[in-house]
């Protein structure tokens, strides 16, 4: 599972000969998550050098979408930071939406709040329970794995989907959230507060874990700011950064609800953010659900902008009348016309600020779209962070920045 070479460095004539050993820490170390490499050298068990290869699962994300219409590039998405798709999905149509100049109803923007930030607690939970699991202790990521299947099930009643899960379109979604949908999220919310509450007790002063991850992987937030880092990563080195706060959108503004920050961006302190920011997540969601209360009669009803040049008709429609399969059709081709234009919308993804560079020469696909994914950015700190470092701290480095391969490899 690991490649040793071992290397006889020569010191001046009368010093005593040193010995590093290279290890190759990945592409299928399970320790990486993921389908990384590492080329570490150490002189014992501390790391005195690290280098960092990607590439391994590249699947040319841009390339691809510069030659497919917009609803077929959402798909895509959901392969960035999987853990978290809808996040992906929602700032893709927020861009194009940005692009379209299309307004989403009110309503709208509070029914996509909860499933982002839903999102976001399930790749917080994710995150956090992996670092439990490389500190030694695994009964706490199978806990919250429940929690994380009842995400899934609100997911799946309101797209069929559940991990990879192509949820919303352009100006909103493809149907009202149901009765059942909202019961399972009730359910959520009553639940879970309690099985977090027990998780963060388990861990957020266990004297082992403290000792594991305080002080290690740490980054000022000078370096922090020079790498490009965003979201839990840069305030938990003290950068009060949030892209729903600083650069508001899908309404975010209509919320109360505080930005976790650290002060010494080390692993604990990432750890903290972390688990700050699912509290803050439970409320934002909580707050959403009262605002969707407030509407009344055929208000209830919207769950889309009025955009039928972008907007696929309903399913039923399709089946039954001519215009509508004929829409659908130029639609899900991309026969309908893209205005030329060039946007950058960012949202505050789980992992940081995602964003995308969307230009457009008037075709039927973009002339040009990047990704700026915040793990790509992350790992490049990661020699940095690991040198002087034991190899052991290395491994929950690389788990508390949340290093997701789909998202470094584009």
């Amino acid at each position: 599972m690991s490649d040793l070479l071992h290397h006889h460095i020569k010191l001046p004539e009368g010093s005593i000969e040193k010995q590093t050993t290279t290890l190759n820490l990945g592409p299928t170390h399970p320790a990486t998550h993921g389908v990384m490499q590492n080329i570490i050298e150490l002189d014992g068990e501390r790391i005195v050098s690290a280098e960092q290869t990607i590439g391994y699962i590249h699947r040319a994300f841009e390339k691809l979408a510069e030659r497919r219409p917009l609803y077929q590039i959402t798909p895509l998405t959901d392969r960035l930071n999987y853990c978290s798709s809808p996040l992906n999905n929602m700032g893709w149509h927020m861009a194009c939406e940005k692009l379209l100049g299309v307004k989403t109803p009110k309503r709208v923007d509070y029914l996509r709040v909860i499933i982002m930030e839903l999102a976001r607690i399930s790749d917080h939970l994710i995150c956090n329970s992996i670092v439990g699991v490389d500190s030694g202790a695994y009964t706490g990521f199978l806990y919250v794995m429940q929690q994380r299947e009842l995400i899934y099930e609100i997911y799946e009643e309101i797209c069929g989907s559940r991990l990879t899960t192509n949820i919303g379109r352009i100006g909103g979604f493809e149907r009202n959230f149901n009765a059942t949908a909202f019961e399972k999220l009730d359910k959520f919310l009553k639940e879970f507060p309690k099985v977090w509450k027990e998780f963060e007790d388990l861990f957020t002063r266990n004297r082992i874990f403290m000792d594991r991850l305080k002080g290690t992987g740490a980054i000022s937030s000078e370096r922090a700011l020079s790498y490009g880092f965003t979201g839990p990563n840069l305030r938990a080195s003290g950068v009060d950064y949030d892209v729903r706060v600083h650069t508001p959108y899908c309404s975010y503004e209509d919320f109360d609800f505080v930005v976790p920050v650290g002060t010494t961006g080390d692993n604990y302190d990432r750890f903290l953010v972390r688990g700050e920011e699912v509290w803050q997540s439970l409320n934002i969601i909580e707050q959403a659900k009262r605002k969707l209360e407030e509407f009344t009669g055929a208000d209830a009803e919207i769950y889309h902008a009025d955009v039928p040049e972008y907007y696929l008709p309903k399913k039923e429609d399709v089946y039954t009348k001519m215009e509508a399969l004929i829409w659908h059709f130029k639609i899900v081709m991309g026969e309908t016309a893209i205005p030329k234009g060039e946007v950058y919308h960012s949202i505050e993804a789980a992992n940081g600020e995602l964003g995308f560079y969307f230009i457009s020469d008037g075709g039927r696909t973009p002339y040009r779209l990047h990704f700026r994914r915040p793990c790509f950015i992350y790992y490049q700190a990661y020699s940095e962070l690991t040198k002087g470092a034991m190899l052991s701290d290395a491994i929950m480095t690389m788990s508390s920045l949340n290093l997701i391969a789909g998202e470094m490899d584009a």
